[in-house]
């Protein structure tokens, strides 16, 4: 019997233990940290042997395969042993796609996953297909294809998981954008993390379908030295040769497979950035043989996404977004270029390797104050003090809103658009999210 290890028990790492346990694999799970009760629980009723709080090497060592959760840098001395052992280390993704044939629709990029995700899934699940949603969020891929398999999946795929991918085969892949983001994870090469993003289509046939924003410069660059065997959808901000998604005269416009358009004020998502995904879901959508009026449909009753420029409440006349998912410089750009009111701008937190000169125009133009939110703010003031804006220094959500609170003038908007990991603070993101949303509705 083969031996396969799960290093990490979260979501994915807990699923991919419950799939392995049911394909007949001798399965152990071990996690450097405390497996939260849900995951226990899940792994006592599949009877399946873990550990929490350390990395018992011996029981490690031994495996014939290890799943590695995506959080899990390949220097953890755990992983840097399996590798000098000659183990093979996979994603949870990738050993769940060795068990389906379903039709897998992935996206990646470095901004605006999450959202693009979330419509696909909107849009196919209110057109009645059996879908499920997966990767970054949803439910364990691994844990659906064990327990509550589907025949749709859509999945939201970072680089982290993309690094450990091998056989697995998107039917649509969609590639937003690539932008520097981890480098802190990629020994800060920004090729490196290029090389990872550009996984999306490997393995990728004749009978498939790779859809990417063409205007994007890193993109352009690297389809060059790809053989890209599937079907190409590009999409673009305006119609030019070769694209057949685009936005003209105030249309949102899909040429094929089958044409589509809709008046662009009728999208449900605002902003330059929410183009680009609503234009990668229709024609995601358009692919899968989804009705025009459905597509439609849809495209104007998405609700957005939690953390991402969400509308968070309105005091003293100023409103509060939460955009705590921007945890890059490109998505802090693109939540600015939105704005249409002068904005306190919420910055700050992990830094992985960020260079902030492509949002101090926007900054200068938009922003009348900043606070940054951070354990050291220090390359924050190196980096924006000298444009002349008023700062605030703080180091909890509780001292950042207070400052927010004061700084504000009635019409202006307090936007949380972080650029940086939530770590040194923060449980996670979302935890930073939820924070911000709590006090500013406290307030």
């Amino acid at each position: 019997m083969k031996r396969i290890v799960i290093l990490g028990a979260g979501e994915s790492g807990a699923g991919a233990a419950v799939l392995a346990k049911k394909e007949g694999f001798e399965v152990f799970v071990s996690d450097m940290s405390k497996i939260a009760a849900k995951y226990q629980k899940q792994l006592n009723d599949h009877n399946i042997e873990w550990e929490e709080g350390q990395h018992t090497e011996e029981k490690i060592l031994n495996a014939d395969e290890i799943i590695k959760s995506p959080g899990i840098p390949d220097t953890a001395p755990i992983v840097k042993k399996a590798i000098d052992k000659g183990i093979h280390i996979i994603s949870e993704i990738e050993f769940a796609g060795r068990y389906t044939h379903s039709k897998m629709i992935c996206i990646t990029g470095s901004n605006g996953k999450t959202t693009t995700t979330s419509l696909i899934y909107h849009i196919f699940k209110d057109a009645g297909y059996d879908v499920g949603l997966a990767g970054n969020i949803g439910n364990s891929l691994a844990l659906q294809v064990a327990e509550d398999p589907h025949e749709y999946y859509i999945i939201e795929l970072s680089s982290f998981q993309l690094d450990n991918m091998y056989d697995f085969r998107a039917n649509i892949a969609i590639l937003l954008n690539i932008t520097p983001d981890h480098l802190d994870r990629y020994g800060f090469e920004m090729q490196n993390y290029v090389d990872a993003k550009m996984r999306i289509i490997q393995n990728q046939t004749p009978q498939d379908a790779f859809i990417y924003w063409a205007d994007d410069p890193i993109i352009k660059k690297e389809l060059e030295k790809y053989d890209i065997k599937a079907i190409q959808y590009p999409f673009a901000e305006l119609k030019e040769k070769g694209v057949i998604g685009y936005i003209e005269e105030g249309k949102y416009k899909i040429e094929k497979p089958e044409p589509f358009n809709m008046e662009q004020e009728s999208l449900s998502l605002t902003g330059k950035h929410n183009i680009y995904n609503s234009l990668a879901a229709g024609i995601a959508a358009d692919i899968a043989g989804i009705k025009n009026e459905e597509i439609r449909k849809c495209l104007g009753d998405f609700p957005g996404v939690e953390h991402r420029l969400e509308k968070v409440c309105t005091v003293r006349g100023v409103q509060y977004i939460n955009d705590s998912k921007a945890t890059n410089v490109d998505a802090c750009w693109y939540a600015l270029e939105a704005m249409k009111t002068k904005v306190i701008l919420i910055i700050g937190g992990k830094d992985k390797g960020n260079d902030y000169d492509p949002i101090k125009p926007l900054v200068k133009e938009k922003c009348s104050g900043i606070v940054y939110l951070g354990a050291d703010n220090q390359k924050l003031h190196d980096n924006f003090d000298s444009l002349g804006i008023p700062v605030r220094d703080t180091h909890s959500m509780k001292e950042c809103i207070e400052a927010c609170y004061e700084m504000a003038q009635p019409g202006e908007t307090v936007l949380l658009s972080p650029c940086c990991a939530s770590f040194d603070l923060f449980k996670n993101m979302e935890d930073r999210g939820e924070q911000f949303k709590e006090l500013a509705r406290n307030l």
